[in-house]
């Protein structure tokens, strides 16, 4: 079953659908109205940095707007530590670990090389203390205290941050170590950076609000954060910056205007200053050319076709995760979005199972899909129901095939 229809700029938008069985004629629903262009953003080209890879992503849709050499193998420096504060969330969402648990530090901790949080030997410091040292102040002390807390040493934390990264989809990076000082087998890309960002915006928004902070105060020693953005422009709210001779300078970024939230990632720049221009290049360039809508919430209902041999004879199809485009502006009204759904669902079904595939088109191209899943299980109805739905469903083919 293939279903056209017009997907509006609304957040919450209605599919209407016409659709028949044997024993009931179809009812007709009104023609789409044809659709009046819209005058069109002419797009320029995106802007080129003085950097070595870059990219800039919409961290809700997923949507790359530019990128260049974004899957090329580079030392990430600082940037590792996403990651890092991306485990520590995890593991306060899981419940394994409270921000109020005090962690002892080691010797080893203490005597990481590179920037530092100045935590001491034999210190009992919080897990919330350590997560801000990380995030705010690069803290590479902080950041093996917390690797040692979580996994007894550097080597199997930087194997379970592997695991992750391939959970996460970042086929090109591979770490060994929480910090980012230089390793020969240390590396990542700006794409897998920009996608590392989007998961911790979205899975943990409730730690968020730390990668905004401009300052973090621990022993008496005050020290700022080094993404100069944070000063500069009141859109951006994180993420992290980082630097060593081998990788240059990086900054990966987020920033939120209206309800649209882009995420850039900038490696190799020159300097401190480098990076926070370049990365304004990027974020002005997508905020100016392009909008983000939400088309559908989790969970909304986009059909109901005929499922054979169940306790009842509809089923509701939707998506299990919001659906977020990202186009270029004034082009939303032209959006249409097409369900291909399987014309012979059959009993048993659970809530979750895949019924099909939602495209969504702009003009002739598809700019998204998502799976169509059952959003309630159908059991399989009794005897007689089967025996009949039988019936009904040999009819039901014989009339299709005669009206094709």
């Amino acid at each position: 079953m293939n279903v056209f229809t017009s997907v509006s700029r609304s957040a919450r938008l209605c599919l209407f659908v016409a659709m028949a069985t044997v024993t009931l004629p179809a009812i007709a629903q009104p023609a789409p109205q044809p659709v009046v262009p819209q005058p069109q953003t002419i797009i320029p080209a995106a802007p080129q940095l003085a950097a070595s890879s870059w990219i800039l992503m919409d961290a809700h849709s997923g949507r790359v707007l530019a990128e260049h050499n974004a899957d090329e193998r580079l030392p990430p420096a600082s940037l590792t530590k996403l990651m890092t504060a991306y485990l520590v969330e995890r593991e306060l969402d899981r419940g394994t670990i409270n921000l109020s648990d005090m962690i002892n530090i080691s010797e080893n901790a203490w005597r990481t090389g590179g920037s530092k949080m100045f935590i001491e030997v034999g210190d009992q410091v919080s897990v919330d203390d350590l997560l801000h040292g990380i995030i705010i102040v690069s803290g590479n002390d902080a950041s093996v205290a917390i690797a040692e807390h979580l996994a007894g040493g550097e080597a199997p934390f930087a194997d379970l941050m592997n695991q992750h990264a391939t959970r996460l989809g970042m086929h090109n990076t591979n770490f060994q170590n929480a910090t980012g000082l230089p390793g020969d087998n240390h590396y990542s890309t700006a794409r897998d950076m920009a996608l590392l960002s989007q998961y911790i915006i979205n899975d943990y928004p409730e730690h968020y609000a730390i990668y905004s902070q401009r300052t973090f105060s621990f022993a008496g020693i005050d020290q700022p954060n080094r993404n100069r953005l944070l000063w500069r422009d009141p859109t951006v709210d994180g993420l992290k910056t980082g630097w060593t001779t081998e990788a240059g300078y990086g900054l990966v970024a987020s920033a939120k205007r209206d309800d649209m939230r882009l995420v850039s990632v900038v490696m190799g720049t020159s300097s401190e200053e480098a990076r926070a221009q370049e990365t304004q290049k990027l974020l002005s360039y997508g905020f100016r050319f392009y909008e983000t809508t939400k088309l559908y919430e989790r969970g909304a209902v986009l059909a109901t076709p005929r499922v054979w041999g169940g306790d009842i004879n509809q089923l509701r199809v939707g998506v299990d995760e919001e659906v977020f485009m990202t186009l270029p502006r004034n082009r939303n009204e032209e959006l249409r979005a097409r369900l291909n759904i399987d014309s012979d669902l059959q009993a048993p079904i659970a809530v979750g199972d895949e019924i099909g595939t939602l495209e969504v088109h702009l003009g002739d191209e598809v700019v998204g899909e998502r799976r169509l899943v059952a959003l309630e299980s159908v059991e399989e109805g009794g005897l007689f129901k089967r025996l009949f739905d039988q019936v009904r469903r040999f009819f039901s083919g014989l009339i299709s095939n005669f009206t094709d």
